[in-house]
């Protein structure tokens, strides 16, 4: 079936065309590059995967309950439109809340792959563009997981947001090579990145929390890629330059805070735009949420080094200030960690099974005989 056909509403651009700015650089220098960075392209090398083998296809999903919700995490609940649903309404909000989550996270990884592309050809530096190459593969890895999920479990996908378009537009649109770093490696993936993390800690099916453990792992070298990129650059900045990109990063907080929150769903049930975004607002679930969005990108923005007093000031009014003293290697390590684990729970629980099976099979032989 054509995705085209799973929307809720039509995109409102079935091919969208960003135009193309800034220059291609080529670097004639083979020989080393930065230690840390070449590194990483190793790991990167190294921790490639398959999404059909290491995910679990064969596990069913509910699609009435895909992510195991909890009933108070719903927007709705609580409000005269919770007590006029039915179960098969509640069912049915599930569907649309994780359908127009995971239509999010998926339409982003189009854009980080996209932009990891065009971070290997606008970025002056070798070592940096073997790394990003990788990247581009695992971005691409992504969006084919979500994708599936979404068609495969979900059968139904919404739009892309227009503020999550409208943030990747600019990020694609600059013509400085340090922006695709900047607006997708710290704003877009750091958002997803808290996003993909709430969800995995959350979730109580399997087959989600492995699509978000096993994306995590691969996020956790992004990250950590931005930030080894835009610290050496950003040291180099004029004080005017410095503060045109914490503009950029002010903008795209405010921007993903107040207007990255699900209103289209309450919409397709009905509810007009405006006391959609008024019950959206009054959640004490999105509150926390939105606190923790910013879990990645404060810590990671003051590590690069933008943290003049103008952005220390937005994040003093967003209310996140404090988590710019979060250990962001320890963050990333865990998911690290978390993945690593899940496999080895996974192929343990596999294992034994085969042993059984092996030793069923034994015991029937000797009955035959």
């Amino acid at each position: 079936m054509s995705t085209h056909d799973l929307y809720t509403t039509p995109p409102a651009e079935p091919v969208w065309q960003v135009p193309a700015t800034g220059a291609a650089r080529f670097s004639w220098d083979y020989d080393d590059g930065r230690e840390r960075l070449l590194a990483l392209y190793q790991k990167g090398k190294d921790k490639q995967w398959d999404g059909d083998k290491r995910i679990d296809w064969s596990l069913e999903v509910d699609p009435a309950d895909p992510l195991g919700t909890p009933d108070e995490a719903l927007t709705l609940y609580g409000t005269p439109h919770w007590a006029k649903m039915t179960e098969r309404d509640r069912g049915e909000l599930r569907t649309h809340y994780t359908s127009w989550q995971f239509s999010q996270f998926l339409h982003g990884e189009q854009g980080a792959m996209v932009c990891a592309a065009r971070i290997v050809e606008s970025v002056p530096d070798l070592d940096a563009k073997f790394y990003s190459a990788t990247q581009t593969m695992d971005e691409a890895r992504h969006a084919e997981i979500y994708g599936r999920f979404l068609h495969e479990k979900v059968g139904m996908l919404y739009p892309v947001n227009d503020n999550l378009q409208g943030l990747l537009g600019d990020t694609l649109r600059d013509s400085r090579w340090d922006m695709p770093y900047l607006g997708m490696q710290v704003l877009i993936e750091g958002l997803a990145l808290a996003a993909f993390g709430m969800i995995r800690d959350t979730t109580t099916k399997p087959l989600p929390k492995q699509i978000l453990a096993y994306v995590m792992q691969d996020e956790a070298r992004h990250v950590a890629f931005g930030r080894m990129a835009l610290r050496d650059y950003y040291g180099q900045l004029s004080d005017a330059e410095l503060r045109e990109r914490e503009e950029f990063v002010i903008e795209g907080c405010y921007l993903m805070r107040d207007r990255l929150s699900g209103v289209e769903v309450l919409e397709n049930f009905g509810i007009g735009k405006q006391e959609a975004k008024d019950l959206t607002e009054r959640s004490e679930f999105l509150q926390l949420f939105r606190k923790l969005l910013f879990s990645r990108i404060v810590p990671c923005v003051k590590d690069i080094g933008l943290w003049g007093p103008r952005l220390q000031k937005a994040y003093v009014d967003m209310g996140v200030l404090e988590l710019g003293d979060s250990n962001l290697d320890l963050l990333m390590s865990q998911d690290e960690e978390i993945a690593e684990e899940l496999d080895r729970e996974r192929f343990a629980a596999e294992e034994q099974a085969r042993v059984a099976e092996v030793a069923e099979a034994i015991g029937e032989g000797r009955q035959v005989a």
